[in-house]
């Protein structure tokens, strides 16, 4: 008599090539058929320069090695630099003389993973001091005298605090692994910018990469003969300069202020005598494992027809 036999086993070996996709723009991300986790990494847009004033903040910074991932599409927001500030007015008087926000980055939306865009540069009413505006990284401080004026306030796990100003100097703005430079005195009385916070390098994208490095404050040179240029942060960060890159190139003028780096999230570089530069926008990378795996796979018996074939004889 033919006997039916027990739940049996498959085993099934699962393989998958690692896949990086890039996402400069906004869009919808669906990952591999049998991918579960990723890693991603999500860089918000950084702050604007602003005129005559410090530097713009660079784009929150968020990196998660092992995210878990849904098998349906992923919608993802790449956030814009913000503008750079406007050439002309005072900045307490003239609001758009600050460098503006940048855009918040997204991978997702139940449970989202959100960078925060960075904190603008500022500049105050005729030399008052002013803090940095706060962000992913935060703006530099404007123009402290024995008090220092603070940078912006940076997110915690995203970025660092905009350098702080004191003794006529601008703060440079904060980066993904550094706060901003402070680099003024009150003896003697200097009017310089600070250097941009460096960023984080990362090899998310298949080859190292350093992004989300603050701006460059902007203001004049503390002796004669010394720069007008402060550095930008690693990564992306614009350099503060003595015009903007708006402005008509003259000769013995140089270096002009530059804007962030695009998709780095860099922060905007300020000016001393014009415009702010814009920062940079951000970028969402996700990078799926390879897989190679065994997949072992029961077949389960409906108990009911177990028990109906052992009374019957049927069962081995």
């Amino acid at each position: 008599m033919a006997r039916l036999i027990g739940a049996s086993t498959t085993l099934t070996n699962i393989t998958q090539d690692a896949v990086i996709t890039t996402f400069n723009s906004s869009g919808n991300w669906t990952g591999a058929t049998h991918t579960t986790q990723a890693w991603v990494l999500v860089v918000a847009g950084g702050a604007g320069g602003a005129m005559q004033g410090s530097g713009g903040g660079a784009g929150g910074y968020l990196e998660v090695p092992a995210h878990p991932v849904p098998s349906n599409a992923v919608p993802i927001t790449i956030g814009g630099g913000g503008a750079g500030g406007a050439d002309g007015g005072q900045g307490g008087i003239n609001e758009n003389t600050r460098g503006k926000a940048g855009g918040n980055s997204v991978f997702g939306a139940a449970s989202p993973l959100t960078a925060i865009g960075g904190g603008g540069g500022v500049r105050g009413v005729s030399g008052t001091p002013r803090a940095g505006q706060d962000g992913g990284s935060g703006g530099g401080g404007y123009r402290g005298g024995p008090s220092a004026a603070a940078g912006g306030a940076g997110t915690s796990g995203q970025g660092n605090a905009g350098g702080s100003a004191i003794g006529g100097n601008t703060g440079g703005g904060g980066g993904a692994s550094a706060v901003g430079g402070t680099n003024g005195t009150l003896s003697p009385y200097t009017y310089k910018g600070g250097a941009g916070g460096a960023g984080i390098a990362s090899a998310v994208s298949g080859s190292s990469v350093t992004r989300a490095g603050g701006g460059g404050g902007g203001w004049a040179p503390g002796a004669p003969g010394s720069p007008w240029n402060s550095s930008g942060g690693a990564g992306g960060g614009g350099n503060g300069g003595r015009y903007g890159a708006n402005h008509t190139p003259i000769p013995g003028h140089q270096p002009h202020s530059t804007a962030g780096g695009t998709n780095l999230g860099g922060g905007g570089g300020s000016s001393a005598e014009s415009n702010g530069e814009a920062g940079g926008s951000g970028v969402v990378i996700v990078n799926e494992p390879a897989l190679d795996f065994v997949s072992n796979t029961s077949q389960v018996w409906d108990l009911r027809l177990v028990y109906k074939n052992i009374k019957a004889g049927n069962w081995i």
